[in-house]
């Protein structure tokens, strides 16, 4: 029987809109997964970097043993080249990890090295602009809200 004081046309839109929004939000948290195993992938890469890095420059440290001044700028180039390497790498794989469970800091830390990896061109540029998009999105912020409300 149809209730005659009931618009069914308002609660059919009603429910398509809200499938609409999970079927958005589904999609965002396939990128969120995707931007977090792409920050733990180049993250662990990073580190792998870092190590290769720091060892080549002990290899050239050795070739001018009996230049003191070429010594000291390889060994002061390849430490920090390798810690700055090395600290962005792990805050990449730390705020990827926190993105797989929806943690708010993760989300803020992801887009801070997003926004330094948009310096290493063109594949930093292209993680970095992608990682920004997706947590820029407002069903992105909408579910990270919600995850930390329950």
């Amino acid at each position: 029987m149809i209730n005659p004081y009931i618009d069914y046309g308002t609660i059919f839109d009603t429910i398509l809109k809200l499938k609409q929004i999970m079927e958005k939000n589904r999609n965002m948290k396939q990128h969120v997964s995707f931007v977090g195993a792409l920050h733990i992938g180049f993250g662990v890469l990073g580190l792998a970097g870092a190590m290769a890095i720091f060892f080549g420059f002990q290899f050239l440290f050795e070739l001018v043993e009996h230049e003191p001044i070429a010594q000291k700028v390889l060994s002061y180039v390849g430490t920090t080249v390798a810690l700055i390497l090395l600290f962005f790498s792990t805050l990449g794989i730390i705020g990827g990890a926190g993105l797989f469970s929806y943690r708010s800091w993760a989300r803020i830390l992801v887009m801070i090295v997003s926004a330094m990896n948009c310096l290493n061109v063109p594949v930093g540029t292209a993680k970095g602009v992608y990682s920004i998009w997706v947590l820029m999105q407002p069903e992105t912020i909408e579910l990270f809200e919600n995850s930390n409300q329950s």
